[in-house]
């Protein structure tokens, strides 16, 4: 029986208006399913039409501008009602969720939901949880002494794996997946014995850490800045008083 590693996987990602989980939006998402690693992956695309403007930052990463969508993409409701229900599909098949840096993605499409449907993604997921695998966090704990960045291209570099059209989500969705096949074989003898649900579990405690230990590197080179410990998704805000 193959590894989890050479089994399904599904990946999901996003391109955005910008950072802010709390006040951005989606205006594209792709998820995509692969049963093996030779298996052609099958894709499924959304297109947002986010009803605010585009900064001319976020249009300078993926290239989508505010005509572009109003043209082609749809009214958010729908689109994250579909999104939500795929995702959910996800877990009840049994496929693990690869979401790379989590936190941002899943904690966005849970304040869209919330927005556009006024329900949360744990609404639409119920009694099944995701089995979310994040080759960011994944990496950074099983390779942690090396050096440099650990963005999405910097792990392709770093696990052999070919990144064409970078922030277009349909590709970096796909990258992602085939980073964490890559790494799953790299690091078989520590990871094999240990189910996605157990990785899942172990992650949001390695995220923390990690999160630590970023915070101490800000405080030693002089900037105090925060460093959300929580994986894969932020909590609320506090009500305003």
């Amino acid at each position: 029986m193959p590894c989890w590693y050479d089994g399904p996987l599904a990946s999901f990602d996003t391109e955005t208006t910008g950072i802010d989980v709390e006040r951005d939006r989606i205006v594209s998402a792709a998820l995509v399913v692969q049963e093996t690693p030779r298996s052609v992956p099958r894709v499924t695309r959304w297109l947002v039409n986010p009803g605010v403007p585009i900064p001319e930052a976020a249009v300078a990463v993926h290239g989508l501008t505010a005509e572009h969508l109003a043209l082609n993409g749809r009214w958010p409701s729908p689109v994250m009602e579909e999104i939500a229900r795929a995702l959910t599909d996800q877990s009840l098949a049994g496929r693990p969720l690869i979401v790379m840096n989590a936190p941002f993605d899943l904690t966005l499409l849970d304040r869209e939901l919330r927005r556009h449907r006024a329900a949360s993604l744990q609404h639409y997921l119920g009694t099944h949880p995701l089995s979310v695998l994040d080759p960011r966090v994944l990496d950074k704990h099983l390779d942690r002494y090396r050096k440099g960045r650990r963005t999405l291209s910097d792990l392709c570099a770093e696990y052999g794996v070919e990144l064409t059209g970078a922030h277009d989500a349909a590709a970096d969705a796909d990258a992602a997946l085939q980073v964490v096949r890559a790494l799953g074989r790299r690091f078989a003898e520590r990871l094999e014995s240990l189910s996605p649900a157990e990785l899942h579990t172990r992650q949001a405690v390695w995220h923390a850490a990690q999160a630590r230990g970023l915070e101490a590197w800000f405080a030693r080179n002089g900037t105090e800045e925060a460093v959300d410990p929580h994986w894969p998704m932020r909590p609320d805000l506090p009500a305003a008083a």
